[in-house]
Protein backbone atom coordinates (compact mmCIF):
# COMPACT_ATOMS: atom_id res chain seq x y z
CA UNK A 1 0.00 0.00 0.00
CA UNK A 2 1.49 3.50 -0.98
CA UNK A 3 -0.52 6.10 0.62
CA UNK A 4 -0.80 9.80 -0.04
CA UNK A 5 -1.17 11.68 3.58
CA UNK A 6 -2.52 15.15 2.56
CA UNK A 7 -2.12 17.18 5.74
CA UNK A 8 1.21 17.90 7.97
CA UNK A 9 -0.65 19.72 11.27
CA UNK A 10 -1.35 18.03 14.30
CA UNK A 11 -3.48 14.59 13.33
CA UNK A 12 -1.12 14.11 9.53
CA UNK A 13 2.18 14.68 12.01
CA UNK A 14 1.08 12.11 14.77
CA UNK A 15 0.43 9.30 11.75
CA UNK A 16 3.91 9.13 10.64
CA UNK A 17 5.03 7.62 13.86
CA UNK A 18 2.30 5.86 14.90
CA UNK A 19 2.74 4.03 11.14
CA UNK A 20 6.49 4.13 11.35
CA UNK A 21 6.19 1.19 14.14
CA UNK A 22 3.53 -1.14 11.58
CA UNK A 23 4.67 -3.06 8.51
CA UNK A 24 1.45 -3.09 6.34
CA UNK A 25 1.92 -0.66 3.83
CA UNK A 26 5.37 0.40 1.17
CA UNK A 27 5.28 4.11 1.58
CA UNK A 28 3.74 7.55 3.02
CA UNK A 29 4.24 10.44 1.04
CA UNK A 30 3.30 13.32 3.35
CA UNK A 31 1.70 16.30 1.66
CA UNK A 32 0.77 20.06 2.81
CA UNK A 33 0.63 23.34 1.45
CA UNK A 34 3.60 24.25 2.95
CA UNK A 35 6.26 21.57 2.05
CA UNK A 36 8.68 22.76 4.97
CA UNK A 37 6.17 21.57 7.38
CA UNK A 38 6.13 18.17 5.74
CA UNK A 39 9.85 17.85 5.22
CA UNK A 40 10.17 18.61 9.06
CA UNK A 41 7.09 15.80 9.99
CA UNK A 42 9.74 13.31 7.75
CA UNK A 43 12.92 14.69 8.61
CA UNK A 44 11.73 14.26 13.07
CA UNK A 45 10.62 11.25 12.19
CA UNK A 46 14.42 9.61 10.63
CA UNK A 47 15.81 11.58 13.53
CA UNK A 48 13.45 9.50 16.28
CA UNK A 49 14.36 6.32 14.09
CA UNK A 50 18.11 7.09 14.20
CA UNK A 51 17.87 7.88 18.40
CA UNK A 52 15.44 5.22 19.49
CA UNK A 53 16.24 2.28 21.38
CA UNK A 54 14.72 -0.66 19.97
CA UNK A 55 11.63 -1.61 21.57
CA UNK A 56 9.92 -5.38 21.81
CA UNK A 57 6.61 -6.45 23.38
CA UNK A 58 7.00 -9.07 26.71
CA UNK A 59 5.11 -12.35 25.89
CA UNK A 60 2.59 -12.19 28.01
CA UNK A 61 2.48 -8.25 28.95
CA UNK A 62 0.00 -6.25 27.63
CA UNK A 63 1.33 -3.90 23.92
CA UNK A 64 1.28 -1.45 25.99
CA UNK A 65 4.12 -2.47 28.12
CA UNK A 66 7.48 -2.42 26.47
CA UNK A 67 10.88 -2.99 27.56
CA UNK A 68 14.25 -1.50 26.35
CA UNK A 69 16.85 -4.12 24.80
CA UNK A 70 20.10 -3.84 26.51
CA UNK A 71 22.87 -2.37 24.60
CA UNK A 72 24.24 -4.75 21.41
CA UNK A 73 27.71 -5.36 19.71
CA UNK A 74 28.52 -2.67 17.36
CA UNK A 75 27.68 -4.85 14.71
CA UNK A 76 24.19 -5.44 15.47
CA UNK A 77 23.63 -1.87 16.29
CA UNK A 78 24.76 -1.04 12.67
CA UNK A 79 22.46 -3.65 11.30
CA UNK A 80 19.80 -2.12 13.48
CA UNK A 81 20.79 1.13 12.24
CA UNK A 82 20.50 -0.03 8.85
CA UNK A 83 17.02 -1.15 9.65
CA UNK A 84 15.72 2.17 11.08
CA UNK A 85 17.41 3.99 7.92
CA UNK A 86 15.44 1.54 5.55
CA UNK A 87 12.37 1.96 7.78
CA UNK A 88 12.51 6.17 7.71
CA UNK A 89 13.13 5.70 4.02
CA UNK A 90 9.01 4.56 3.92
CA UNK A 91 8.19 8.28 4.05
CA UNK A 92 8.92 11.09 1.93
CA UNK A 93 7.60 14.92 1.79
CA UNK A 94 6.26 17.26 -1.10
CA UNK A 95 4.29 20.52 -1.17
CA UNK A 96 0.33 20.53 -2.41
CA UNK A 97 -2.78 22.34 -2.33
CA UNK A 98 -5.28 20.75 -1.17
CA UNK A 99 -7.97 22.82 -2.83
CA UNK A 100 -5.89 21.95 -6.35
CA UNK A 101 -8.10 18.64 -7.42
CA UNK A 102 -5.53 18.59 -10.62
CA UNK A 103 -2.79 18.58 -8.63
CA UNK A 104 -3.45 16.17 -6.31
CA UNK A 105 -5.06 13.68 -8.39
CA UNK A 106 -1.53 14.53 -10.23
CA UNK A 107 0.63 13.76 -7.37
CA UNK A 108 -1.40 10.65 -6.59
CA UNK A 109 -0.39 9.17 -10.22
CA UNK A 110 3.16 10.49 -9.70
CA UNK A 111 4.00 8.67 -6.78
CA UNK A 112 1.81 5.79 -7.62
CA UNK A 113 -0.05 6.06 -4.45
CA UNK A 114 -3.67 3.82 -4.18
CA UNK A 115 -4.78 5.54 -1.35
CA UNK A 116 -5.40 9.07 -0.58
CA UNK A 117 -5.47 9.69 3.31
CA UNK A 118 -7.10 13.26 4.34
CA UNK A 119 -5.93 15.03 7.35
CA UNK A 120 -7.05 18.26 6.60
CA UNK A 121 -9.83 20.26 8.04
CA UNK A 122 -13.15 18.89 6.16
CA UNK A 123 -13.85 22.40 3.70
CA UNK A 124 -11.22 20.14 1.64
CA UNK A 125 -12.73 17.43 1.59
CA UNK A 126 -14.64 17.49 -1.78
CA UNK A 127 -11.50 18.09 -3.83
CA UNK A 128 -9.46 15.68 -2.04
CA UNK A 129 -12.55 12.98 -2.52
CA UNK A 130 -12.93 14.03 -5.88
CA UNK A 131 -9.21 13.67 -6.80
CA UNK A 132 -8.99 10.28 -5.68
CA UNK A 133 -11.70 8.94 -7.71
CA UNK A 134 -10.30 10.46 -10.67
CA UNK A 135 -7.07 9.25 -9.92
CA UNK A 136 -8.60 5.27 -9.28
CA UNK A 137 -7.12 6.00 -5.68
CA UNK A 138 -8.80 4.73 -2.91
CA UNK A 139 -9.91 7.32 0.15
CA UNK A 140 -9.69 8.06 3.80
CA UNK A 141 -11.26 10.64 5.95
CA UNK A 142 -11.98 11.59 9.49
CA UNK A 143 -14.98 14.12 9.10
CA UNK A 144 -17.12 14.44 6.18
CA UNK A 145 -18.35 16.87 3.65
CA UNK A 146 -20.03 20.37 5.05
CA UNK A 147 -23.15 20.85 5.84
CA UNK A 148 -25.67 23.84 4.68
CA UNK A 149 -28.25 24.74 7.36
CA UNK A 150 -31.79 25.45 6.51
CA UNK A 151 -32.33 28.33 4.71
CA UNK A 152 -35.75 28.97 6.69
CA UNK A 153 -35.61 26.58 9.84
CA UNK A 154 -31.87 26.18 10.55
CA UNK A 155 -32.99 24.76 14.48
CA UNK A 156 -36.22 22.78 13.27
CA UNK A 157 -34.87 20.91 10.13
CA UNK A 158 -31.59 20.01 8.65
CA UNK A 159 -30.32 21.31 5.47
CA UNK A 160 -27.73 19.70 3.54
CA UNK A 161 -26.52 17.52 6.05
CA UNK A 162 -22.83 16.01 6.71
CA UNK A 163 -21.76 13.43 4.16
CA UNK A 164 -24.41 14.41 1.73
CA UNK A 165 -22.30 15.37 -0.85
CA UNK A 166 -19.90 12.20 -0.40
CA UNK A 167 -22.87 9.88 -0.28
CA UNK A 168 -24.56 11.21 -3.38
CA UNK A 169 -21.52 9.86 -5.41
CA UNK A 170 -21.50 6.70 -3.68
CA UNK A 171 -22.81 4.72 -7.17
CA UNK A 172 -20.08 6.04 -8.63
CA UNK A 173 -16.98 4.95 -6.17
CA UNK A 174 -19.05 1.58 -6.79
CA UNK A 175 -18.88 1.36 -10.46
CA UNK A 176 -14.89 1.99 -10.26
CA UNK A 177 -14.56 -0.43 -7.65
CA UNK A 178 -12.93 2.17 -4.73
CA UNK A 179 -13.63 2.36 -1.48
CA UNK A 180 -14.23 5.54 0.41
CA UNK A 181 -14.00 5.42 3.50
CA UNK A 182 -15.29 8.37 5.27
CA UNK A 183 -15.56 9.60 9.13
CA UNK A 184 -12.55 7.30 10.04
CA UNK A 185 -10.82 9.27 13.01
CA UNK A 186 -11.49 8.85 16.65
CA UNK A 187 -15.34 11.01 16.56
CA UNK A 188 -16.40 9.84 14.40
CA UNK A 189 -14.72 6.38 13.75
CA UNK A 190 -13.80 4.51 16.55
CA UNK A 191 -17.57 5.83 18.05
CA UNK A 192 -19.09 4.58 14.97
CA UNK A 193 -17.43 0.84 15.59
CA UNK A 194 -18.11 1.12 19.02
CA UNK A 195 -21.61 1.46 17.67
CA UNK A 196 -21.44 -1.17 15.03
CA UNK A 197 -19.83 -3.84 18.47
CA UNK A 198 -22.62 -2.89 20.47
CA UNK A 199 -25.58 -4.17 18.08
CA UNK A 200 -23.52 -7.24 16.91
CA UNK A 201 -22.56 -8.83 20.48
CA UNK A 202 -24.16 -6.48 23.31
CA UNK A 203 -27.96 -5.70 22.49
CA UNK A 204 -30.85 -7.18 20.83
CA UNK A 205 -32.49 -3.74 20.22
CA UNK A 206 -31.29 -0.53 20.80
CA UNK A 207 -33.14 2.32 22.43
CA UNK A 208 -30.07 5.37 21.97
CA UNK A 209 -26.54 5.87 20.88
CA UNK A 210 -25.19 8.78 22.52
CA UNK A 211 -21.70 9.31 21.34
CA UNK A 212 -20.16 11.63 24.43
CA UNK A 213 -16.63 12.94 24.18
CA UNK A 214 -14.86 14.54 27.58
CA UNK A 215 -11.34 15.36 29.10
CA UNK A 216 -9.99 17.24 32.31
CA UNK A 217 -7.01 18.02 29.73
CA UNK A 218 -5.34 21.40 31.31
CA UNK A 219 -3.23 23.51 28.85
CA UNK A 220 -0.67 25.86 31.10
CA UNK A 221 0.58 29.16 30.37
CA UNK A 222 4.13 30.75 30.54
CA UNK A 223 3.66 31.66 34.21
CA UNK A 224 2.05 28.00 34.84
CA UNK A 225 -2.10 29.20 34.60
CA UNK A 226 -4.58 27.69 33.02
CA UNK A 227 -4.62 28.95 29.50
CA UNK A 228 -6.90 29.21 26.79
CA UNK A 229 -5.68 26.83 23.68
CA UNK A 230 -7.73 24.50 22.03
CA UNK A 231 -5.92 21.32 21.96
CA UNK A 232 -8.04 20.29 18.80
CA UNK A 233 -8.28 22.53 15.37
CA UNK A 234 -10.03 25.67 16.00
CA UNK A 235 -11.47 26.14 12.84
CA UNK A 236 -13.11 22.70 12.84
CA UNK A 237 -14.47 23.33 15.73
CA UNK A 238 -15.90 26.64 15.31
CA UNK A 239 -17.71 24.38 12.45
CA UNK A 240 -19.32 21.98 14.13
CA UNK A 241 -20.02 23.63 17.56
CA UNK A 242 -22.08 26.55 15.83
CA UNK A 243 -23.75 25.16 13.52
CA UNK A 244 -27.07 23.62 14.43
CA UNK A 245 -26.89 20.59 15.88
CA UNK A 246 -28.47 17.40 14.26
CA UNK A 247 -30.17 14.63 16.32
CA UNK A 248 -31.59 11.27 14.60
CA UNK A 249 -34.98 10.39 16.29
CA UNK A 250 -37.75 8.48 15.88
CA UNK A 251 -36.69 7.33 12.06
CA UNK A 252 -35.19 11.00 11.22
CA UNK A 253 -33.25 13.92 11.20
CA UNK A 254 -33.52 17.28 13.15
CA UNK A 255 -31.69 19.91 13.74
CA UNK A 256 -31.75 21.90 17.56
CA UNK A 257 -29.85 25.09 18.90
CA UNK A 258 -26.22 25.20 19.04
CA UNK A 259 -25.40 24.08 22.72
CA UNK A 260 -28.48 22.30 23.44
CA UNK A 261 -29.77 19.48 26.23
CA UNK A 262 -26.87 20.19 28.12
CA UNK A 263 -26.39 17.18 30.36
CA UNK A 264 -23.72 16.11 33.16
CA UNK A 265 -22.05 12.92 32.06
CA UNK A 266 -19.41 11.19 34.36
CA UNK A 267 -16.33 10.06 32.65
CA UNK A 268 -14.18 6.94 33.15
CA UNK A 269 -10.65 6.21 34.61
CA UNK A 270 -10.77 9.26 36.76
CA UNK A 271 -11.92 12.01 34.46
CA UNK A 272 -15.12 12.23 36.69
CA UNK A 273 -18.32 14.67 35.90
CA UNK A 274 -18.01 16.65 32.66
CA UNK A 275 -21.06 18.82 31.38
CA UNK A 276 -21.57 18.01 27.57
CA UNK A 277 -24.08 19.66 25.04
CA UNK A 278 -25.52 19.05 22.01
CA UNK A 279 -22.72 19.84 18.74
CA UNK A 280 -22.90 18.71 15.06
CA UNK A 281 -21.19 15.88 14.70
CA UNK A 282 -21.26 13.30 11.63
CA UNK A 283 -21.60 10.36 13.66
CA UNK A 284 -25.32 11.38 14.15
CA UNK A 285 -24.96 11.18 10.39
CA UNK A 286 -23.30 8.11 9.82
CA UNK A 287 -24.80 5.35 12.57
CA UNK A 288 -28.57 5.30 11.77
CA UNK A 289 -27.64 4.25 8.16
CA UNK A 290 -26.19 1.23 9.30
CA UNK A 291 -27.10 0.74 13.01
CA UNK A 292 -30.53 0.26 14.09
CA UNK A 293 -31.24 3.09 17.45
CA UNK A 294 -34.23 4.77 18.24
CA UNK A 295 -32.47 8.14 18.91
CA UNK A 296 -28.44 9.11 18.10
CA UNK A 297 -26.75 12.06 19.44
CA UNK A 298 -23.44 13.41 20.09
CA UNK A 299 -22.66 15.74 23.11
CA UNK A 300 -19.56 16.88 23.96
CA UNK A 301 -17.81 18.60 27.16
CA UNK A 302 -16.69 21.78 26.10
CA UNK A 303 -17.27 23.74 29.31
CA UNK A 304 -18.36 27.25 29.66
CA UNK A 305 -15.85 29.26 29.04
CA UNK A 306 -15.18 27.89 25.53
CA UNK A 307 -18.91 27.93 25.37
CA UNK A 308 -18.76 31.73 26.07
CA UNK A 309 -15.52 32.01 23.92
CA UNK A 310 -17.35 30.65 21.04
CA UNK A 311 -20.52 32.74 21.15
CA UNK A 312 -18.39 35.74 21.67
CA UNK A 313 -16.65 34.92 18.04
CA UNK A 314 -20.11 34.21 16.43
CA UNK A 315 -21.43 37.34 18.26
CA UNK A 316 -18.67 39.74 16.83
CA UNK A 317 -18.93 37.60 13.45
CA UNK A 318 -15.23 36.08 14.10
CA UNK A 319 -16.41 32.72 13.12
CA UNK A 320 -17.47 33.70 9.26
CA UNK A 321 -14.92 31.67 6.66
CA UNK A 322 -16.11 34.39 4.08
CA UNK A 323 -12.96 36.75 3.24
CA UNK A 324 -12.55 40.12 4.34
CA UNK A 325 -10.31 42.75 2.61
CA UNK A 326 -8.13 44.18 5.11
CA UNK A 327 -5.12 46.61 3.76
CA UNK A 328 -5.43 45.28 0.39
CA UNK A 329 -5.44 41.56 1.67
CA UNK A 330 -8.36 39.41 1.77
CA UNK A 331 -8.68 36.56 4.52
CA UNK A 332 -11.31 35.05 6.23
CA UNK A 333 -12.12 36.11 10.17
CA UNK A 334 -11.80 32.37 11.12
CA UNK A 335 -8.02 31.75 9.97
CA UNK A 336 -7.44 35.13 11.38
CA UNK A 337 -8.81 33.47 14.70
CA UNK A 338 -6.99 30.05 13.83
CA UNK A 339 -3.80 32.27 13.21
CA UNK A 340 -3.99 33.51 16.02
CA UNK A 341 -4.22 30.84 18.54
CA UNK A 342 -1.28 27.98 19.32
CA UNK A 343 -1.07 25.12 16.80
CA UNK A 344 -2.83 22.13 18.76
CA UNK A 345 0.21 19.95 17.69
CA UNK A 346 2.48 21.65 19.63
CA UNK A 347 0.86 21.53 23.22
CA UNK A 348 2.02 18.86 24.08
CA UNK A 349 4.68 19.65 26.88
CA UNK A 350 2.20 22.05 28.26
CA UNK A 351 -0.63 19.81 28.61
CA UNK A 352 -1.49 17.11 31.44
CA UNK A 353 -4.85 14.69 31.79
CA UNK A 354 -6.62 12.71 29.83
CA UNK A 355 -9.21 12.69 27.09
CA UNK A 356 -11.94 10.35 26.37
CA UNK A 357 -13.93 9.70 23.58
CA UNK A 358 -17.16 6.54 23.87
CA UNK A 359 -20.74 5.67 22.62
CA UNK A 360 -23.04 5.42 25.69
CA UNK A 361 -25.99 2.70 24.40
CA UNK A 362 -29.16 1.60 26.33
CA UNK A 363 -31.70 -0.71 24.91
CA UNK A 364 -32.44 -4.53 25.68
CA UNK A 365 -29.68 -6.94 26.03
CA UNK A 366 -29.02 -10.21 24.70
CA UNK A 367 -30.59 -11.99 27.05
CA UNK A 368 -33.52 -9.28 26.78
CA UNK A 369 -33.38 -7.60 30.14
CA UNK A 370 -32.55 -3.74 30.33
CA UNK A 371 -29.08 -2.50 29.48
CA UNK A 372 -26.84 0.64 29.44
CA UNK A 373 -23.28 0.28 28.66
CA UNK A 374 -20.53 3.34 27.88
CA UNK A 375 -18.17 1.57 25.26
CA UNK A 376 -14.92 3.99 25.86
CA UNK A 377 -10.88 5.01 24.66
CA UNK A 378 -8.81 6.74 27.32
CA UNK A 379 -5.77 8.46 26.27
CA UNK A 380 -3.29 9.85 28.93
CA UNK A 381 -1.41 12.97 27.56
CA UNK A 382 1.53 11.99 29.87
CA UNK A 383 1.83 7.99 28.13
CA UNK A 384 1.22 9.77 24.60
CA UNK A 385 4.12 12.21 24.47
CA UNK A 386 6.22 9.95 26.13
CA UNK A 387 5.72 7.12 23.64
CA UNK A 388 5.15 8.89 20.58
CA UNK A 389 5.64 12.93 21.35
CA UNK A 390 2.26 13.42 20.36
CA UNK A 391 -0.48 15.65 22.67
CA UNK A 392 -3.63 12.91 23.54
CA UNK A 393 -6.29 14.60 21.21
CA UNK A 394 -4.21 14.49 18.20
CA UNK A 395 -2.78 10.95 19.06
CA UNK A 396 -6.43 9.69 19.76
CA UNK A 397 -7.28 10.86 16.63
CA UNK A 398 -4.38 9.60 14.45
CA UNK A 399 -4.43 6.19 15.73
CA UNK A 400 -7.65 5.08 14.53
CA UNK A 401 -7.46 5.75 10.61
CA UNK A 402 -3.92 3.98 11.00
CA UNK A 403 -5.66 0.94 12.43
CA UNK A 404 -8.57 1.32 9.49
CA UNK A 405 -5.56 1.51 6.58
CA UNK A 406 -4.43 -1.74 8.11
CA UNK A 407 -7.32 -3.51 7.88
CA UNK A 408 -8.09 -2.10 4.05
CA UNK A 409 -4.44 -3.57 3.97
CA UNK A 410 -4.45 -6.90 5.18
CA UNK A 411 -8.05 -7.50 4.15
CA UNK A 412 -9.74 -7.92 6.95
CA UNK A 413 -11.98 -4.92 5.90
CA UNK A 414 -12.83 -4.76 1.93
CA UNK A 415 -15.79 -2.32 0.31
CA UNK A 416 -16.80 -0.40 -2.54
CA UNK A 417 -18.48 2.75 -2.65
CA UNK A 418 -18.73 5.01 -0.01
CA UNK A 419 -19.44 3.80 3.85
CA UNK A 420 -18.39 4.40 7.15
CA UNK A 421 -16.79 2.49 9.89
CA UNK A 422 -20.17 1.02 11.06
CA UNK A 423 -20.08 -0.85 7.40
CA UNK A 424 -17.53 -3.09 8.95
CA UNK A 425 -17.00 -5.81 11.05
CA UNK A 426 -15.55 -4.07 14.62
CA UNK A 427 -13.94 -6.69 16.36
CA UNK A 428 -10.82 -6.93 13.96
CA UNK A 429 -10.74 -2.95 14.37
CA UNK A 430 -10.93 -3.33 18.14
CA UNK A 431 -8.79 -6.27 18.51
CA UNK A 432 -5.91 -4.43 16.65
CA UNK A 433 -6.55 -1.10 18.53
CA UNK A 434 -5.46 -2.77 21.65
CA UNK A 435 -2.32 -4.58 19.26
CA UNK A 436 -1.33 -1.02 18.77
CA UNK A 437 -1.28 -0.41 22.88
CA UNK A 438 -4.18 1.52 23.12
CA UNK A 439 -6.46 -0.94 24.78
CA UNK A 440 -10.23 0.61 24.90
CA UNK A 441 -12.92 -0.14 27.41
CA UNK A 442 -16.30 -0.72 28.58
CA UNK A 443 -18.13 0.18 31.69
CA UNK A 444 -21.82 -0.95 32.52
CA UNK A 445 -23.64 2.27 33.37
Amino acid sequence: MRILLVGAGGVGSAVVPIAARRDFFDHIVVADYDRSRAEAVVSEQMEAADRAPERVTVPGRAASERVTVPERPATSRQAAASERAAASGRFSAIGLDASDEAAVEAALREHRCDVLFNAVDPRFDMPLFRAALAAGADYLDMAMSLSRPHPSRPYELPGVKLGDEQFAMSPRWEAEGRLALVGMGVEPGLADVFARYAADHLFESIDEIGIRDGADLVVEGPGGQEAFAPTFSIWTTIEECLNPPVVWEDGGWHTTEPFSEPEVFDFPEGIGPVECVNVEHEEVLLVPRWVKAGRVTFKYGLGAEFIEVLRTLHKLGLDSTEPVRIKGVEVSPRDVVAASLPDPATLGDRMRGKTCAGAWIKGAGKDGRPREVYLYHVVDNEWSMREYGSQAVVWQTAVQPVVALELLARGAWKGRGVLGPEAFDPVPFLDLLNEYGSPWGMREQ
